[in-house]
């Protein structure tokens, strides 16, 4: 029966496990993260294996029965839960009535380099959430092969990063905890060309040849990459401001940057094109 004391008590026990996955110590040991929202829950089923669990307040099971039948038999446990404890689960204002739980996917740098990438996306010095899981969009989009959060970055598993990628964390594989120096030795060692993205270049994104295999750099929102960071790559580019616009954020700028990449490389004569 639903309100029996046992299952009541796993529940509860469920509840209270995913709780702790606000904190980034409980994520790191439990090795799991809070997926909010249909679109992260959807991309997180898409993904054999990758939800664990589902929590669901009476009126989203409504609003979500194609879901929720999915997750049932997909073979995930939901659980039902009045509005007040998904208030407590959520992370946002104004909860959407759906919380999954996850399994981690982080990947070793590594195994990056055994896919033998063409394009990647690397996050030094990146704090805000907001801001790294919209780069994961960006890089999902753009068709990037990888990402990779350094030591000094955001973890990629906060609720607000997980959010802003829009599932797109599900859909590529990214790498966390490696230093900056680390991630460029291995990425070069793979015949990437380790570009940094700082605005001081003398270098223009559109006089760069992009062609070839890359490895963005992409650094702090508000102070951008460090010069050690700088000496590590290639070559430094900049993206032109034309107009008036002090500055690009983070998030923009690596759109560009990427998508600029992935035509080069998909044109003839790059490395993706008819001519490569």
């Amino acid at each position: 029966m639903a309100g029996s004391p046992l299952i009541t008590t796993a529940r509860n026990r469920s509840v209270s496990s995913a709780r702790r996955l606000g904190k980034r110590a409980f994520r790191k040991t439990d090795r799991r993260f809070l997926v909010e929202g249909p679109t992260g829950v959807t991309e997180a089923l898409a993904e054999p294996g990758a939800l664990l669990e589902l929590f669901v307040t009476p009126d989203a099971t409504e609003r979500h029965a194609d879901l929720v039948d999915r997750a049932e038999a997909s073979g995930v446990v939901v659980h039902t839960v009045l509005s007040d404890v998904m208030d407590e689960l959520a992370q946002t204002v104004t909860p959407q009535g759906l919380i999954g739980v996850a399994a981690h996917r982080d990947v070793s740098l590594e195994a990056v380099v055994g896919l033998q990438p063409l394009l990647v996306a690397v996050l030094a010095n990146v704090r805000d959430p907001g801001n790294a899981g919209t780069v994961v969009r960006v890089a999902d989009a753009a068709g990037a092969d990888a990402v990779i959060f350094t030591d000094a970055s955001v973890d990629p598993y906060n609720p607000k990063c997980v959010r802003s990628s829009a599932g797109s964390v599900f859909h590529l594989p990214f790498v966390v905890g490696v230093t900056a120096a680390e991630t460029v030795a291995a990425l070069r060692s793979a015949g990437l060309s380790v570009i940094a993205a700082a605005g001081a270049s003398s270098l223009a994104l559109d006089s760069a040849d992009l062609s070839h295999p890359a490895a963005w750099v992409f650094g702090n929102e508000a102070w951008g990459l460090p010069e050690e960071l700088v000496a590590l790559a290639d070559v430094s580019v900049r993206v032109p401001i034309h107009g008036r616009a002090e500055s690009l954020n983070l998030a923009t700028a690596a759109a560009v940057c990427l998508y600029a990449s992935a035509s080069a490389q998909r044109a003839p004569g790059g490395c993706r094109g008819s001519g490569g």
